[in-house]
Formats: C-alpha cells, sequence, structure tokens
C-alpha cells in the first residue's frame, strides 16, 4: 500500500464516521477498518497510516478518488481560525478536530443519493441506496460500482418502486439518468449558475442543489436551506439564529464547513449546554 499525505489537521476515524453512521454503504464500504470503493474496474482500499492514509492502489485515477473521499479540498486551517470567534463552533471544531467532510466524487451518484434522501431519514434513504447499488451496480471485491446512468437508463419505474423508491423519486431518478446536462461541466461555473441548472431538472430542488455543492463540489458557502437536521442543530446550538435563510450569514463565508460540524457535533453530542439530537437523521447526504 502506498502512504496519501492529507493536510492537516486530520482525523482518520471521524472523518470516515459517515460510511457506518447510518447503516452499510456498499459504494463506500467499510470493512475491517477500511473504506472500499471500486474506482473504474478495480477496488480502492483506504486505512488509517501515520501521517495520512494507506491507499491501494494509488495512482493517477484512485488519487482524486481519495482524497475527495478524505475531504482534502477542505481548508480546516482558516475555518478553525475563524471559528475562535464563535463559542460553539470553537468548541465543536476542538471536540471534532480534524474531521474532513467527505465528498461524493460522481456527480450522477451525488444527486441520485440526495433524490433517495428527500424527505426521509438518512437510515432509510441508505437502505433503499443500497438496493439499487446491489440491483445495478457492479461488484469488485469489498465494495459495489454506483450505477452509472447509462446503467439506470435501461431501467423501469416498477424496478426502482420494488426497491422502495416513492413512485415521484422513481421517475426523478429515470429522468435524470436521461438528461443530456454535462454534470461535470458544473464544476467550472460559480454558484449561483450550478444551482440554475440543477433546479432546472425536474425532482431537484434548492436543498438537493445546495447538497451538490456542499457535498460534491465542496463549495465553502453552500447552505441546505430546508434540511430538517440541519435546521434543529441550528436550534439547538444558536436558539436565537432564526430559521436557516436568516442563519445563513452568521457562517459567512464558512456555511459548509459549518453545517457539517453542527450536524456532526449534534449527531454525536449527549447531554451537553448545547445539545439535543435531530429527530431526524436527514443530513449531508
Amino acid at each position: 500500500m502506498a502512504l496519501l499525505e492529507l493536510p492537516g489537521p486530520f482525523d482518520f476515524e471521524l472523518t470516515t464516521e459517515r460510511f457506518r453512521a447510518f447503516g452499510h454503504d456498499l459504494a463506500n464500504r467499510w470493512v475491517d477498518g477500511a473504506v472500499h470503493r471500486v474506482v473504474g474496474t478495480r477496488e480502492l482500499r483506504i486505512e488509517a497510516a501515520p501521517g495520512g492514509t494507506e491507499v491501494e492502489p494509488l495512482d493517477d485515477e484512485t488519487r482524486p478518488v481519495a482524497l475527495a473521499l478524505l475531504g482534502a479540498a477542505f481548508d480546516l486551517d482558516s475555518f478553525y481560525a475563524w471559528a475562535q470567534d464563535d463559542p460553539v463552533l470553537r468548541r465543536l471544531t476542538e471536540q471534532l478536530a480534524g474531521f474532513r467532510p467527505p465528498l461524493a466524487p460522481d456527480p450522477f451518484e451525488s444527486l441520485v443519493t440526495s433524490i433517495t434522501a428527500q424527505q426521509v431519514s438518512l437510515f432509510s434513504a441508505f437502505a433503499i441506496r443500497n438496493r439499487l447499488i446491489e440491483r445495478f451496480g457492479r461488484q469488485v471485491g469489498q465494495a459495489y460500482a454506483f450505477p452509472t446512468a447509462e446503467r439506470l437508463r435501461e431501467a423501469s419505474h416498477d424496478e426502482l418502486t420494488a426497491l422502495g423508491f416513492s413512485g415521484r423519486k422513481a421517475e426523478y431518478v429515470l429522468g435524470l439518468a436521461q438528461e443530456p446536462i454535462d454534470l461535470r461541466e458544473l464544476a467550472s461555473l460559480p454558484d449561483e449558475e450550478v444551482k440554475q441548472r440543477l433546479v432546472s431538472i425536474r425532482g431537484i430542488g434548492e436543498w438537493t442543489a445546495e447538497w451538490f455543492l456542499a457535498r460534491h463540489l465542496a463549495r465553502p458557502r453552500a447552505w441546505p436551506v430546508g434540511d430538517v437536521a440541519l435546521e434543529k442543530a441550528v436550534a439547538a446550538f444558536y436558539p436565537d439564529a432564526g430559521d436557516l435563510r436568516t442563519a445563513r450569514a452568521r457562517f459567512e463565508p464558512f456555511q459548509n464547513l459549518s453545517a457539517h460540524y453542527l450536524l456532526t457535533g449534534q449527531r454525536r453530542s449527549h447531554a451537553t449546554p448545547f445539545s439535543g439530537r435531530a429527530g431526524s437523521a436527514r443530513g449531508p447526504v
């Protein structure tokens, strides 16, 4: 295995917690202390190592995927320095030091995952997502490749509803698979244009578009207005903050990292002066 060095601070256990917090994730599978994912025709394995992680195989094809899964794009030093002026985030950045929110490496997968999670808990969403992956994906070693748009164009509405999708969500996923838009080109566009293009697609609203900015593109100001779990986390940590649209300015220019730290801190906390667990597990999908 090859060493993949990561910008500090970095905590492997905190960063990869998402891959086991809501049940199995067949596309990012946690087995024996390592994350397994299919890249091309190969299985990628990532495990903790002094100074970063050990990755096998590590090359030009797998390196960007590994860096995305480990949240390497985030500037934690600047965020932590900014957070010192906020008592809540100062405490959370101390408790969660080195937590790098993992990114979804593939844009189509990111959007399908968010559609799956609309209006349901993450536990339910992961279960449905796994059935989709198992039915239409491809197993390589411990993990499964998430089904491509081309593969899902062959799926039927009845096949998706049999997996647990609502009739409307099945339509959204099948419609997205037929979309001519090049999702990878969105990475070159500013936030507002990305959102405008995404919300023009049936089944994708502001919440899904913001999570695409947050969890695929790692945009610093992404802030998923309408997210039930984030709304509860903000209310618990900042009782005077108002609704999410109002609270957004409070976390400028680090809305994305603030959202992830608030959600993760809320989920992991118990009886603390700030706490109160979110009743919905919907969050960073």
